[in-house]
């Protein structure tokens, strides 16, 4: 059964920064692409950061330049090291991998950008 759980979220004032990791298990980690995405309280769910199982990456045009998505697949975890934050950063954010059959999420870790 896979399982993601995230960690590394809290509370970071405007323009600090904070680093996000997802942990898999259950599954092999490495052929898979894996997503971040962010909820904002009230919003959908929004993807964020992808990144390919040959490491290709991919952001949406609002963390372009300022968020890096990572994998190290020895540790089956994936990274969201993420800088110059804003306000409208806060929200949940999950990993996601995807499967053939479906979707699995962690829990999500919540980060506040708030000063």
């Amino acid at each position: 059964q896979v399982q993601l759980v995230e960690s590394g979220g809290g509370l970071v004032q405007p323009g600090g920064s904070l680093r996000l990791s997802c942990v898999a298990s259950g599954t092999a980690f490495s052929i898979y692409t894996m997503d971040w995405y962010r909820q904002a309280s009230g919003e959908q769910r929004v993807l964020v950061a992808r990144i390919t199982n040959g490491g290709s990456t991919v952001y949406a045009d609002s963390v372009k330049g300022r968020f890096t998505i990572s994998r190290d697949n020895a540790k089956n975890t994936v990274y969201l090291q993420m800088n110059s934050l804003k306000p409208e950063d806060t929200a949940v954010y999950y990993c996601n991998l995807k499967k053939s059959y479906g979707d699995f999420w962690g829990r999500g870790t919540q980060v506040t950008v708030s000063s």
